[in-house]
This record gives structure tokens, sequence and C-alpha cells, in this order.
């Protein structure tokens, strides 16, 4: 970055974050950390994610594959990494702050096709970076932005991304005053050598000099803090000045990514390399002396534990335990249990092992509450629906989201009610008993085999209930809830579950949809039809999981008095 002799320029600003070595080195919370700094300076910031795959959206993607599908308050099925932004610059992300090569390439084709470019020879290049600087730009305008901070997925050097690199290089081309570029590098320290190496990262660099793109700052992510000698050889060999080259070693929990990157005068370096001053005091911030506070409560490390299992069908790839399938799922416990003064043990349940033996059961004695998540399709359901009548029987608190919320009132249809064959007709279409049938403008979008996009997406409202859990836990008798989902609880069994000491807490009138569900006579037993994850925030936790994460501690100190009586 020079920026002698440089004049202000006019906003908005543009940051691009590339990345280098190897995926999975946290180029999203890097965004969301710089974000949440620049917005505790002041600025109107916001992040955007660019991802290289053909599909549309993230919504027909394989979650062990790709991670979680996140869900944005407008209805887009985008990439976990809009979560984190949400949950780091606590605001929501809308639509326009994400798109893929095959978003980019469907929009230039569909305007090809309808004459939008006047007859010229449509091609890649220039077209298809011009798509992508146009969307860049309207999400800047659609939010009156100073900063918009670009992560561009993938890593450097790989054929996906390259048109996106193409149009970073573009707009620098066009206002250079006005954007940035960040490599984020892994330095790896192999223990056979024991010796933190560069050189991984500088051919990252070199890869992204061929594109025609200098980095003006180098985040150095390692397993340990880099050392002045590694900063030495990075500054000769990348290019940069060594001040531009900031350490960013792992750290105990995500949230302490933006102290540590404030420590390292991030934004010092990034206000002077577009000649900007601070707009508002960093030490006087109320939103980062809220985030000290909960680094500070995370790092206390409290005695009190809650032990958590979560019955998923999207954490085994081969040998590897992955949870990213189910990541806002883990970060809304986290908040919930921090906010209570509580350290959560999270344990995956594998819900096909209880089909194949089902006295494995027992040891879900041990656990303070459970919860089954989202999902899809008939692989684990009847193992599933086990644990959650273990959970109904042995009053163990229970919190179902989606498909959770779908199997709990298959699990009461058949062993409360007796309805033995009730199922949902995602996984028995000839069922006798639909407890859970298709949303009746979804059984088109099946029959013509139209699934990316086509759910019931986005946020909707929902009435609740006086004097119910869900009414306790929100203290409001409106909400708005985020959904992904195109099946639904049949309504014509309404009457029966209600005889049985179900409550349909939660409904959304406009269409008489059942949206929370809960059990009378058990310490917490609720399922919600939406997805409350979505909008949990570590210094905001979501009501429902608060309430779950109590409930769960009742539990633990029941069972520790116990243990000890014993």
């Amino acid at each position: 970055m020079d920026y002698r002799n440089r004049k202000k320029g006019k906003g908005p600003y543009y940051i691009f974050i590339f990345g280098g070595v190897m995926s999975g080195i946290g180029k999203g919370i890097v965004s969301g950390s710089i974000g949440a700094l620049l917005k505790s300076a002041g600025f109107r910031t916001s992040c955007m994610k660019i991802d290289p795959y053909l599909n549309v959206d993230a919504g027909t993607m394989n979650p062990t594959e790709h991670g979680e599908v996140f869900v944005t308050y407008d209805g887009m099925e985008t990439d976990q990494d809009i979560g984190s932004y949400e949950r780091f610059l606590h605001e929501e992300i809308s639509a326009a702050n994400y798109m893929t090569s095959g978003s980019v390439f469907k929009t230039v084709i569909d305007n090809e096709r309808t004459l939008k470019y006047d007859g010229r020879c449509v091609e890649v290049v220039p077209h298809i970076p011009n798509e992508i600087i146009r969307r860049i730009k309207l999400a800047v305008k659609k939010s009156q932005l100073d900063f918009l901070i670009v992560e561009v997925g993938g890593t450097v050097g790989e054929y996906q991304n390259m048109l996106f690199v193409e149009a970073a290089r573009m707009m620098k081309i066009q206002n250079p005053t006005n954007v940035a570029f960040i490599l984020v590098g892994y330095l790896p320290t192999p223990p056979h050598i024991g010796e933190m190496k560069t050189k991984p990262t500088q051919y990252a660099v070199r890869t992204l000099n061929m594109a025609g793109i200098q980095p003006d700052l180098l985040i150095a992510r390692a397993q340990n803090k880099i050392d002045e000698k590694r900063k030495e050889k990075l500054s000769i060999f990348c290019n940069l000045s060594i001040n531009h080259i900031i350490s960013a070693p792992d750290m105990e929990s995500i949230y302490q990514v933006p102290l540590e990157l404030l420590r390292e005068n991030i934004v010092k370096i990034i206000l002077r390399h577009f000649n900007l001053s601070i707009k508002k005091d960093l030490k006087k911030s109320i939103f980062l002396k809220k985030w000290q506070e909960l680094v500070k409560k995370i790092n206390l490390r409290s005695a009190l534990k809650v032990r958590i299992g979560i019955s998923g069908k999207y954490f085994r790839s081969g040998r590897y335990t992955l949870s990213d399938s189910y990541i806002s799922v883990i970060e809304a416990i986290k908040h919930a249990s921090w906010a209570n003064n509580i350290q959560p043990e999270i344990i995956w349940l594998d819900s096909e092992k209880y089909e194949k033996n089902p006295s494995l059961l027992k040891e879900l004695a041990y656990f303070d509450g459970i919860i089954v998540p989202g999902g899809f399709g008939s692989r684990g359901v009847e193992g599933k629906i086990l644990t959650i009548e273990f959970a109904r029987k042995n009053l163990i608190p229970y919190l179902g989201l989606c498909y959770g919320m779908q199997l709990a009132c298959i699990e009461i249809a058949r062993n409360v009610l007796n309805l033995k064959d009730a199922n949902t007709t995602e996984v028995d279409p000839n069922t006798k008993n639909p407890v859970i049938d298709t949303m009746p403008e979804q059984k088109v979008f099946l029959k013509e085999k139209h699934f990316g996009g086509s759910m019931r997406l986005g946020q909707y409202l929902c009435d609740i209930k006086k004097g119910t859990i869900a009414f306790k836990a929100y203290k409001k008798n409106k909400i708005l809830e985020r959904h992904r989902h195109r099946y639904e609880f049949n309504n014509q069994y309404k009457s029966i579950f209600e005889s049985a000491g179900v409550i349909f807490s939660g409904i959304n009138k406009e269409r008489s949809l059942v949206e929370i569900m809960e059990l009378k006579n058990h310490p917490f037993f609720l399922g919600t039809q939406f997805h409350p994850e979505f909008k949990s925030r570590p210094l905001k936790p979501h009501p429902l999981f608060q309430a779950f994460i109590k409930a769960a501690l009742r539990r633990s100190k029941k069972r520790i008095k116990k243990r000890i009586k014993n």
C-alpha cells in the first residue's frame, strides 16, 4: 500500500479477500471480523460472498461436501459464510450479497437471449466480469454502504474463480483509489520439520500476481503467531511492507479473531490505504466493548456444563466428522450457553446406529438436551424417531428444527396416538396417515422435478399463543422467522394431536400453517418448522435456544445431584 501523496477518494470502498494455499483457513471469519471492526469505527459496512460453483445457489448442494445452506431473510439459499457475516456484523445480509458463477452465467445468457447486448458477440471476458461488477455495485447501492468486503470463494490459481479475480482486477483499474486486495494465506508447520514454512503462501501471492493482482495486505494464518523472521521472508518475496503482514494464529474461539486483528492494527492500515480518517473512536465503541465482554466470558470456561446431543446425518465424510453442515445450530447452542455462563459439550449422535441396535439408546440418558436439526430424505430417519421417543419418555429437553419438528410429530402419532403407519410423504408417499404432507404448491414443483429455489424460503410471520413455552421464550405474540421446507404438518390431524397433549403454539395465520409445536407435561419438548438458528447472534442469542439451554441446565443440575447422592 503506497499512501504517499494520495488524494482522499470518494466512497464506496471495496476490499477483495482471496484465499491461498488451501480452503478452510477462515476467509469468511476474517471477512466478518474486518467488517465488524470497520462498523465499530463508524463506517456502514457489509460483506459479500462470490462462489465459483455453477450451481445457481447453494440450495441443491450436498451439505456434507459444501457445508450448511444458510437462508437469508429474503429467501436466498446461500453459502454458510453469509451466516458468519450476519453473526459478526450483527445485522441481516440480503440476497444481493451472494452470487455464484452459475447465477452470473445464467444472467448473461438470459440477457443475450433477450437481445440486451444489441446483437453483439457475447464473450466470457468482458461480459462475465462486467456482470460480476454490476452485482457488486448493486449490493453497495442497495444498502448505501461505505465499505463492501468481497470474499472470493476457493483458492487462488483455481480455474473456477479466475473470472472473479478478473472482475476484481478490472475494478482496480477503473477506480484504483477505492479498491484494496487482501490475501489470506496459510503457513504450515510440518511436525517432522518443526519449522513454519512460508513457501506455500509465497506461491499463492505469485499466482495472484500472474492474474494481475498484487495484494495490499497479507493475513498469515498459522497454528501459532508468526515471528519476525517469517514476516521478513514474506515481505521480501511477496513484495509487501513488513507492517502489512498480519499474524492470525489459531484461536480457541472464532469470536477472538476481531480483537486479534485489532491488536495487529488492521483498521489503521486499511484506513490509511484509502486515505480515510476513523469516524468513531474504537475505544468508545459500545459494540466492541460488548464483544470484548463476550470473549472474556468465553475464556472464563465456566464449571457449569450441559451435554447436548445432535442427531444429524450430514456430519460423516469418510473417516472424518464434519460440523460445517450444522454450523448455525452449533453457534446458536454456544451463544445461548455463554449467555447463561455455561460451557456446552456438543456430541454427534449417529441415528443409523440406533436403527441397527436400539439397545444403544440408553446412552442418551446421560445427555442434558437433544436436538434433531433440519434435513432431507429417509436415511437415518427411524433412528431419529427412536431418539425423539427416548427424549420424550425420559423427560430429556428436546428441540426439533424443521425436519426435527416433523419427525417429533410422527413419533407422537405412532407411539401416543397409535397411528403405527404414520409418516411423512417425503419418506412414504403412500402412507395411510400422512401427518406430514407436501405443501400444495410444492406438489407441482416435485412433479416437474423443479427443486432449486422452489421451497418455502425466507422470513414469514408467526403468531405465538400465550401461556406456552414459546411465548415465555419470545415474550411477544408475533415473530418473524426464516424457513426452508416443502413439507408441513397436516392440519387434518390437528385436533387428535391436541387431545393427546400437543400444543400448537406458533401458527402462520395467513395460511394456517403450524410453525411451532410443544408438549404438555414435559420439561421442554418443542419443535419449530422454521430455522431459529439462522437468527442467533453471539451478542443476542436466540430466545428458543436460550430456553432450551436453561432446561438442559436444570436437568444437568438434577443429574449431578443424583450422582452425588448415590
